[in-house]
């Protein structure tokens, strides 16, 4: 495999090589401008990061991960917050194949601590060190990404510093267990319902159960085939809004298919503050479509009942013609 190619598969899926870039070499323009249409088109794309280093830590995530979901329910339960996606989620009704916890700030040592310490007062420091490994990595993926889509809109030098000094993290760690003898094709399979994000952005990376599946603009819904320690690149409803509406927050959910549990770690961004949508972004073609918003405003609106799950947050929250 060519290095820093766009490479799309049999059932056009989007697989970008970001590994070794150089933003001083020929490719990188041509890449940007790939990363940029594949969230443009798609919403997402298989992001390839081969790294000795995070290929080390693949192998020991999930097995820390196996140990947090192993903890009993009254300790899981600890994990709360008055931010529904900051919490312990778990024995949901409608995605009774779901569990996950809410772990904000992961890129804070002490935060992660303090994590650490709710569920294991004992201490762990194998896992705080592990997850810490691991989001230092992912972190460093999502930044070079909106540097790349920031590049490509020519919006790097006024924004992006400010967009990162703006950006907050959330680590969420899922579980999938596998459906029931029989219930592979029908609602019992259903890991997570059809939905947008409402962050910014999020950087999945799962052991090797598939099961992720993304909508296209036309309908279809596409069964994404993750490669070995490969990471999927989703844009959610603030980064569609942040663009004027250029960029496609996909909608997405999990069937599982397969008798075995399925590890996810989901890195999401939201932005503090206000968020402005660049004037760069906003010509005859591209009419203004959005006003400036709060990503974590856009996310309680949701979380109020506001918008349904099944659909976009963006427009009705702070779409031009929204209420």
């Amino acid at each position: 495999m060519n290095k820093n190619t766009l490479i799309m598969s049999d059932s056009k899926i989007p697989i970008i090589d970001l590994f070794k870039l150089d933003e001083y070499s020929n490719s990188w323009v041509p890449l940007c401008n790939n990363v940029r249409h594949a969230l443009e088109e798609y919403g997402y794309f298989i992001a390839l990061y081969d790294d000795d280093k995070k290929n080390k830590i693949s192998t020991e995530i999930f097995d820390v991960m196996e140990e947090l979901f192993d903890l009993p329910i009254e300790t899981k339960k600890k994990n709360t917050s008055d931010f529904y996606f900051y919490q312990w989620n778990g024995l949901l009704k409608k995605a009774p194949l779901h569990e996950s916890f809410g772990i904000p700030h992961p890129t804070d040592v002490e935060a992660l601590q303090s994590f650490t310490t709710l569920m294991w007062p004992q201490g762990n420091r194998r896992f705080c060190e592990t997850v810490t490994s691991y989001v230092k990595v992912a972190a460093e993926v999502e930044q070079l990404v909106d540097k790349m889509v920031f590049e490509s809109y020519g919006v790097a030098e006024r924004h992006y510093e400010s967009h990162v000094a703006a950006t907050t993290y959330l680590l969420r760690p899922i579980k999938y267990r596998p459906p029931l003898q029989g219930a592979e094709d029908g609602s019992g399979n259903i890991g997570c319902n059809a939905h947008t994000d409402k962050s910014f952005s999020t950087l999945l990376f799962q052991n090797q159960i598939n099961a992720l599946q993304v909508e296209t603009k036309s309908g279809e819904w596409i069964d994404v085939d993750v490669p070995p320690s490969a990471f999927v690149f989703l844009a959610g409803d603030a980064y569609e809004a942040w663009s004027n509406g250029r960029i496609y927050a996909a909608r997405h959910q999990v069937l599982m298919k397969e008798d075995k549990e399925r590890y996810t770690l989901a890195l999401f961004t939201f932005n503090k503050g206000i968020t402005e949508i660049p004037e760069e972004l906003v010509d005859e073609t591209h009419p203004i479509q959005y006003k400036p918003f709060d990503n974590f405003g856009l996310a309680w609106y949701y979380l109020s009942g506001a918008s349904s799950m099944a659909h976009g947050t963006a427009k009705p929250y702070c779409g031009i013609n929204a209420t």
